[in-house]
C-alpha cells in the first residue's frame, strides 16, 4: 500500500487497525476517568471552565500518534492537542488522521458518560473513514466511504446504520429531536444568538413565541462526535453546532453520510450548495468551516424523496436558527 494511493481494501485494513487503536485508547480514557473521580487527578484548565483539558487528553493523543506512526509512518496527523500546542499542518492529498482524543472533555471530567474518542481519516482532502468509540457505554461506530457505516454495542456484531430498516419521514421541525450545544465561546454575541435560536426552535408559536417551531425537544449532551453518531444511528433527527473543529466532526461526517444522512455547512454554504448534485456530501469546505448542520436518513414518502426532505428540513432549520461567528 503506497502512502498516496488507497484502495477500498486498504481502507478496510486501516479500519481494522483504527478500531483496535480506538479500543486501546478507550482503556486509557477509562483509567483516566477513574483517576479523576477517585483521586481528584491533576486537571488543568484550557480556555475556560467549560473547555477543560486533562493530562489524559494529552496522553491519549500521544498514544494514538505513536501507534499510527509506527504502523503508517507516511501518514500525516491532525489532533486537538497537537493543534493547541502549535502544530498547524494544512490539508494535503496524503492520508491524514484527524483525531479528537477525548471528545466531551467536560463530560469526562465530571464523570458524565457521553464521551468518546473520534478517529477520522482524510484522503485527498476528503473524509473517507471514521471510528467513534465511547468506552463508558462500549458503543463503537465505524464507517468507510462507499462501504457503509455500522454500530457495535458491547462487543456485539456490527449493525448497519441507520438502525431502522426503513427510516421514517420527517415532515417538519415540529417532529424533530434536535441536538444543540452551548459551546465554548460564551461571549455576548454567540450566547445571545444561540439562545435566540434555541428559543425559536423549542417555542410554541400558538402561545406567544414569534417564529417558534415547537420542536419535539432539544438535547445538549456535550460531545460533537457522539451527536454525529447518534444522528447516523437515527436516535437524533438533527444536529446543529457552530464552533467545532475538524477533529470533532471528521469521523462523524463519514459515519453519517454512509448511514444515509446529509451534512451541510453554514447558512451561506447551504444557500450556495443546495441545488448542486453534490449537496449533502462531506467536503473540505464543510470539514474546516466550523459550522455544521446534520440531518438523519429520511425515508421516501408518496410526495417527497428522502433527499429532498433532508434539504427542505435544513432550509426550515436555517430559516429559524441565527447564524453567528465564534473565536
Amino acid at each position: 500500500m503506497s502512502a498516496t494511493e488507497l484502495s477500498a481494501d486498504d481502507l478496510k485494513q486501516i479500519l481494522a487497525f483504527t478500531v483496535t487503536l480506538a479500543r486501546k485508547a478507550g482503556e486509557l480514557i477509562m483509567e483516566g476517568s477513574e483517576a479523576i473521580q477517585l483521586a481528584g487527578s491533576n486537571v488543568d484548565e484550557k480556555k475556560n471552565s467549560v473547555d477543560l483539558v486533562t493530562e489524559y487528553d494529552v496522553r491519549v493523543e500521544e498514544l494514538v500518534k505513536k501507534e499510527i506512526f509506527t504502523t503508517y509512518p507516511d501518514f500525516k496527523f491532525i489532533g486537538e492537542e497537537s493543534y493547541a500546542a502549535g502544530s498547524r499542518s494544512p490539508l494535503t492529498d496524503d492520508p491524514t488522521y484527524c483525531v479528537d482524543p477525548i471528545d466531551g472533555t467536560t463530560n469526562f471530567v465530571h464523570g458524565f458518560p457521553w464521551v468518546c474518542i473520534s478517529l477520522g481519516l482524510i484522503y485527498k482532502k476528503l473524509p473517507v473513514l471514521g471510528v467513534i468509540y465511547n468506552p463508558f457505554l462500549d458503543l463503537l461506530y465505524t464507517g468507510i466511504k462507499d462501504q457503509g457505516s455500522f454500530l457495535s454495542r458491547q462487543g456485539g456484531a456490527p449493525m448497519k446504520l441507520p438502525l431502522a430498516k426503513n427510516p421514517k419521514p420527517l415532515a417538519t421541525l415540529n417532529h424533530a429531536l434536535i441536538a444543540v450545544e452551548w459551546g465554548n465561546d460564551r461571549t455576548i454575541d454567540p450566547l445571545t444568538k444561540r439562545s435566540e435560536s434555541f428559543h425559536k426552535l423549542a417555542g410554541d408559536p400558538d402561545n406567544g413565541v414569534e417564529g417558534g417551531r415547537m420542536a419535539h425537544s432539544l438535547r445538549s449532551l456535550g460531545s460533537s462526535a457522539m451527536n454525529f453518531a447518534t444522528v447516523a444511528q437515527g436516535g437524533l433527527d438533527i444536529y446543529w453546532e457552530i464552533g467545532c473543529w475538524p477533529w470533532d466532526v471528521c469521523a462523524g461526517m463519514v459515519i453519517v453520510k454512509e448511514a444515509g444522512g446529509s451534512v451541510t455547512g453554514s447558512h451561506a454554504y447551504y444557500e450556495a450548495a443546495k441545488d448542486l448534485p453534490s449537496f449533502g456530501e462531506p467536503n473540505e469546505e464543510i470539514l474546516t468551516g466550523r459550522k455544521y448542520l446534520v440531518v438523519r436518513a429520511i425515508g421516501d414518502s408518496e410526495k417527497e424523496k428522502g433527499r429532498d426532505a433532508q434539504k427542505r428540513i435544513m432550509g426550515e432549520f436555517y430559516s429559524t436558527a441565527v447564524d453567528y461567528n465564534v473565536s
